[in-house]
């Protein structure tokens, strides 16, 4: 089974994320090793990881934070509630789906 392109701009965030990781990790004066221990993970799949490699799950991805005491800031990130748009409708009842 041929698998689908990655897009650009996928590409673009994994490469950011990935540096944005490692930088954490250099702050914190941690070896990959030490945090590959921490999260569980192979030295490889970390590396994989700070280089931007879409194929690393998203387990890893979150272990890593979580080894990195970055994870609360991720979760954050992604609340729709901390943007203008998620306060804006905040008290409007979601739907159950989201039909085309």
């Amino acid at each position: 089974m041929a698998s689908r392109p990655v897009p650009q701009r996928t590409q673009r965030a994994a490469g950011d994320i990935g540096e944005h990781l490692r930088t954490w990790r250099k702050l914190q004066r941690l070896t990959i090793a030490q945090v590959a221990e921490r999260a569980g993970v192979a030295r490889a799949t970390v590396s994989r990881l700070e280089h931007g490699d879409t194929t690393v799950g998203f387990e890893v991805v979150l272990n890593v934070a979580r080894a990195l005491d970055v994870l609360d800031q991720l979760v954050r990130s992604v609340d729709p509630y901390e943007t203008d748009l998620g306060r804006a409708r905040a008290d409007e009842a979601l739907p159950q789906r989201v039909r085309p």
